[in-house]
C-alpha cells in the first residue's frame, strides 16, 4: 500500500509554534505515565535554557521558538534540537559546551530517559519507553479536540475570500479560494483564533450594469452587448426574471433595467451561494457593497482620510496620497465627474471591518489582483494602521483542469469560463477540495481529472481516505470478535516499542504542530502533505505489526496497546481530513 518516500522522517517540529498546551491532558489518571510530545520537549528545553541563564552558566536570552526535530536514526535518540548552536554566539562558548550545560537539565524532566551531546552541539533526546506510547491514550481521550491549540488565542480576525461578482457562476479560480479560504478558517479556529468568514458581495458598479444589459438583451432575444456577458446561464437567469416578473419587458427601459438588476443579481447570487454550500464552503457574513454606499460609508472613509492629512485635490479629482507609504502612484478617490472609484469602496470596506473590532484583516485575491497589494497596504497606513500587523493580502495563482493530458477550456453553462460546478461534476467534492488544498497557493496547478477520479494510490485523496478506512476496519473486526482495548488501567504504553510503532507515534505527535504552523503561516497544504506522510506511516505499521490475534490465539496486553494506537491513528487521520473539509469514510 504505502508509496515510496511517504514517511515522516525528518519532519521539523517547532515547539514554539504550537506551544505546550495541546488540549489533551484531561482525564488521565494521576499514576499514569504522561506522554511527552515535541511541544512538551520544547517547553522542557526552554525551561532548561532559562535555568542555565539564571544560574550564570551561560548568557543570552531564551529563544522565542525552540526547534525540535524527529531523529532520522533511532540510535541518535527520539528527538534532536540545535538550540545550543543558536545560543553559542551570545553565550561566548562553543556550542558543545552549551549543550553539555543543557543536557542534564533536559534529562531530569519527566519522561526523558537521557539527553546526549552529539556532533558540533546537537542535543539528542531519548524518551522513556512508555512516554511516547502514552500519546496514543492522550489522543483517544482528546478525540476530535486533538490537534487544537491556543497558538492564536485572542486574535480576532476577518477572513475575506471568494467574493466573486454576482455576474456569473464561481469560476475555477474562485473554487480554489473557496477551498483554501474555508480550510484556512478551520485551521485558524483550531489554532484558537476568533475568525469570521466573509464574502464581499459587489452589487454596485460598472460590471453589474453590463450584467443587467446582458440579461435584458437575452430576455428580448437580442445579441449580447459588445461588453456584455454570454453563456447559457445568462439566458436561464433572464428567463427566470421574466417568469417571476411577467410584463417586465413592457416596462420603460429604466424600470425594466431596475427589475433585472434587483431580480437578476439576487438569482445569480443565490446560485453562487448554493454552489459554495454544496462545495462545503460556508460564510458567517455576506457583505453588500451597496450598503456601504447607502449608509454613507464612502463619505465617512474619505472624511477620515482627509482628517489624517492624506487627501488632496488635483485635476478636478480627489486623491489619496498613497505614495507616502510606498505605493507606486497616488490613487483617485473621487473622479472629476463626482463618481466614486472602486478604490474608495475598498477604503470604506477596510474601515468598516476595523470598526467591527477585527484586529487583523485578511483578504484573498487572485493573481490578476497582485497589483492591489501596494495600494491596499498604503491605504491601511493612511488610516493610521500598521499594515504589517493589521492587513494581510494573500495572492493565489491560476488553476487549470486537465483531461487526457490536455487543458479543459469550455464550460457547459458559462462558455469559455470553467466553473466550480464544472469541477465538482468532473471529479467530485472530496477530490476537488483535497486537490486544491494540497497545493501551495502561490503555485499554478493543473488538476488532472483522470488522476483525481482514479481509485489508486496515485490519487492522493484516495490514498489518505483509504488509510482512514484501515483502522476503522480493524476496530470493527475487534468489536465483532469481542476484543476491546480495555480501560485506561489496561493500557500499557511501554509495549509500543516496535520500530514501526515508534514511527507512527512520532507522526501522530506532530499533528498539533502541523495544524498550528499551517494556520500561522497561512499554508493549508501542510495538512494535506502531513496526512499523506501519516498514511504511509500507518500502512507500514499495519504491515509490520499484527494488531488482532490469529484464530485460536488469546488477546493480550500488546493487542490492547495496539488497539489504542489504531484508534489514535483513526482519530488523527479523521481530524486532519475534516480540517480540509473532506469526508473520512469508514469503508471504501
Amino acid at each position: 500500500m504505502p508509496r515510496p518516500g511517504a514517511g515522516v522522517t525528518g519532519i521539523s517540529l517547532v515547539g514554539g509554534v504550537a506551544g505546550a498546551n495541546i488540549g489533551c491532558r484531561s482525564g488521565i489518571a494521576a499514576d499514569s505515565v504522561v506522554a511527552v510530545t515535541p511541544a512538551d520537549l520544547a517547553t522542557v528545553i526552554s525551561d532548561g535554557v532559562h535555568t542555565a541563564i539564571q544560574s550564570g552558566r551561560i548568557s543570552g536570552e531564551v529563544p522565542e521558538e525552540i526547534r525540535v526535530e524527529r531523529s532520522r536514526h533511532r540510535s541518535h535518540g527520539d528527538y534532536s534540537t540545535n538550540v545550543a548552536m543558536r545560543l553559542a554566539k551570545s553565550a561566548g562558548l562553543p556550542a558543545r559546551t552549551v549543550a553539555e550545560v543543557l543536557a542534564p537539565l533536559v534529562a531530569a524532566a519527566d519522561g526523558v530517559a537521557r539527553a546526549e551531546v552529539a556532533g558540533p552541539g546537537f542535543l539528542n533526546i531519548t524518551l522513556e519507553g512508555a512516554a511516547l506510547g502514552a500519546l496514543a491514550r492522550e489522543i483517544v481521550l482528546a478525540g476530535d479536540a486533538y490537534g487544537r491549540t491556543d497558538r492564536l488565542g485572542g486574535l480576532r480576525l476577518n477572513l475575506e475570500f471568494v467574493s466573486a461578482n454576482p455576474t456569473g457562476p464561481v469560476h475555477i479560480g474562485g473554487a480554489r479560494w473557496a477551498v483554501v479560504g474555508d480550510v484556512l478558517a478551520r485551521l485558524l479556529d483550531a489554532a484558537g483564533a476568533d475568525v469570521s468568514r466573509e464574502y464581499y458581495f459587489n452589487d454596485a458598479g460598472v460590471q453589474i450594469d453590463r450584467f443587467v444589459r446582458s440579461l435584458l438583451a437575452a430576455a428580448r432575444g437580442e445579441p449580447v452587448p459588445e461588453d456584455g456577458y454570454s453563456g447559457a446561464y445568462i439566458e436561464e437567469i433572464a428567463a427566470a426574471v421574466v417568469r417571476r416578473r411577467p410584463g417586465v419587458l413592457d416596462l420603460p427601459e429604466p424600470e425594466a433595467a431596475a427589475v433585472f438588476r434587483t431580480e437578476g443579481t439576487a438569482l445569480m447570487f443565490a446560485e453562487i451561494k448554493s454552489s459554495l454550500a454544496a462545495f462545503g464552503t460556508r460564510f458567517d457574513t455576506y457583505f453588500n457593497e451597496k450598503d456601504l454606499h447607502d449608509r454613507g460609508g464612502l463619505d465617512a472613509a474619505v472624511a477620515r482620510l482627509r482628517e489624517g492629512g492624506h487627501v488632496f485635490e488635483a485635476d478636478g479629482a480627489v486623491w489619496l496620497r498613497t505614495t507616502d507609504f510606498g505605493d507606486d502612484k497616488d490613487r483617485v478617490l473621487v473622479k472629476g465627474d463626482g463618481s466614486w472609484t472602486y478604490f474608495t469602496a475598498d477604503c470604506a470596506y477596510y474601515l468598516d471591518k476595523r470598526s467591527r473590532g477585527f484586529e487583523r484583516v485578511v483578504i484573498m485575491l487572485g493573481a490578476d489582483h497582485a497589483g492591489y497589494v501596494g495600494r491596499m497596504r498604503a491605504m491601511a497606513a493612511c488610516f493610521g494602521d500598521d499594515p504589517d500587523t493589521r492587513l494581510e493580502i494573500l495572492i493565489g495563482q491560476l488553476v487549470n483542469l486537465v483531461k487526457d493530458g490536455k487543458p479543459v477550456r469550455m464550460s457547459k453553462r458559462a462558455g469559455t469560463v470553467l466553473t466550480l460546478d464544472d469541477l465538482v461534476e468532473a471529479v467530485g467534492v472530496d477530490a476537488a477540495r483535497y486537490a486544491l488544498a494540497r497545493a501551495s497557493v502561490d503555485a499554478m496547478i493543473d488538476l488532472d481529472i483522470d488522476l483525481l477520479t482514479r481509485q489508486s494510490n496515485d490519487n492522493p485523496v484516495y490514498y489518505v481516505q483509504y488509510a482512514h478506512t484501515r483502522p476503522c476496519a480493524v476496530l470493527r473486526k475487534a468489536e465483532q470478535a469481542g476484543i476491546g482495548k480495555g480501560t485506561l488501567q489496561d493500557f500499557d504504553p511501554s509495549l509500543l516499542t516496535h520500530e514501526r510503532e515508534v514511527d507512527l507515534l512520532a507522526a501522530l505527535a506532530a499533528f498539533p504542530q502541523v495544524v498550528a504552523a499551517a494556520a500561522t503561516l497561512r499554508e493549508p497544504h501542510r495538512v494535506a502533505h502531513y496526512l499523506e506522510a501519516l498514511a504511509g506511516t500507518y500502512h507500514r505499521f499495519y504491515d509490520a505489526c499484527r494488531i488482532l490475534p490469529r484464530d485460536g490465539e488469546t488477546p493480550d496486553d500488546r493487542t490492547r496497546a495496539r488497539l489504542w494506537l489504531t484508534e489514535a491513528s483513526r482519530l488523527v487521520l479523521g481530524n486532519g481530513l475534516r480540517l480540509l473539509g473532506v469526508s473520512a469514510p469508514e469503508r471504501m
